[in-house]
């Protein structure tokens, strides 16, 4: 009964907000493997067509754990220097059967700056739809502390109809120079402020979302050939960084993967050890994948969660990434000369 008092407090505070409470978005540990969802910019970026999903189960030991998946397809179109692609991205909180679906269309251009820099610039408009069923909600007032009833929801939600949904647009704009070896990059997500408030005449601004993306990779001494294409195996070892920043928090993930093909294995930190106002310790995550030759990547996530909230009672996290990235269309159209961003595989 207390845990469900206690989810009350997280649902006030992330769907009946007022102005002062402020939401956070989703995120990826394999935020890589997202790339739509990371920044618009990366559209297109394999130069290649790619298709990919992700997963994410987080807090698996909470009463109600959140689910979140995003799934996408972008192709490079040469002839124009260009990426489109579509994103559809959803989440869920089992405690009101609230659901947040989003579906949108990205575009990126990719301009030469000079024989070995790039930069890539990008866009996205989305449709958002948010649903929420609150029968099965307990707030104190309902609950008799003699015998433990718990009775019926009366005016705790002040109107607010039991089965609700809103819906707004959402925009989000980006970009990425790199080179041979580097990257960096940002973002600026939900650059309207949409209003995602339940209640009639209330506003509840999500608020902007502003990242920076950026690393270096190190091309190591080759492995032996490929069976199959007979290309020497790629060996490198990347470090990279994802800074976020919304509303009043931020977050850093940093962190390294070394690629010995065809296994990726990664090692991260999630938080800003330092001393702030609200604690941001929050993960130590782990990650091992695989990348073959014929397109196809899988990789697999654990956060350890080492914030306040301990490992024992939220379990932590798992993610799952799915990609498959393949040319589509007459291979002669293909630039020959094109460069591939060399970020993180996942």
């Amino acid at each position: 009964m207390l845990k469900k008092i206690l989810g009350i407090g997280l649902l006030i505070f992330g769907l009946l907000a007022s102005t002062c409470l402020k939401a956070q978005d989703v995120q990826y540990s394999q935020f890589y493997s997202a790339p739509l969802y990371l920044n618009p910019a990366l559209t297109g970026a394999s130069e290649l067509t790619r298709v990919g999903m992700n997963y994410r189960n987080q807090w698996p030991g909470l009463d109600h754990s959140f689910n979140s998946y995003s799934a996408y397809i972008d192709h490079y179109i040469f002839d124009y220097n260009s990426g489109i692609g579509l994103i559809f991205n959803g989440n869920q909180e089992s405690l009101a059967n609230l659901s947040t679906n989003e579906v949108g269309l990205s575009y990126a251009y990719r301009l030469q700056i000079s024989e070995d820099l790039y930069f890539r610039i990008g866009a996205q408009a989305s449709f958002v739809q948010r649903d929420a069923f609150f029968s099965d909600l307990v707030f104190g007032s309902m609950i008799d502390i003699v015998n433990g009833n718990v009775g019926v929801i009366t005016d705790e939600l002040n109107g607010v109809p039991l089965d609700s949904r809103y819906s707004f647009m959402d925009y989000a704009a980006g970009g990425m120079f790199y080179g041979n070896n580097f990257w960096f990059g940002g973002a600026l997500h939900h650059i309207s402020e949409p209003n995602t408030s339940f209640v009639q005449d209330q506003i509840s601004v999500l608020p902007q979302k502003f990242s920076l993306q950026g690393g270096y990779k190190i091309n190591l001494a080759p492995g032996g050939r490929d069976f199959f294409t007979h290309l020497y195996q790629e060996r490198s070892l990347s470090f990279a960084f994802n800074y976020k920043q919304q509303a009043p928090f931020n977050q850093l993930d940093i962190g390294t993967q070394l690629y010995l093909h065809p296994l990726v294995l990664g090692l991260w930190y999630r938080g800003l050890p330092t001393k702030y106002s609200l604690p941001n310790n929050e993960s130590i995550i782990g990650l091992v994948g695989v990348s073959l030759e014929s397109g196809l990547d899988i990789g697999y996530s654990y956060d350890f969660t080492v914030s306040k909230l301990n490992q024992r009672n939220s379990g932590g996290a798992h993610e799952i990434s799915i990609r498959y990235t393949f040319l589509w269309g007459d291979p002669r159209s293909r630039n020959q000369r094109s460069r591939v961003i060399p970020c993180f595989k996942y």
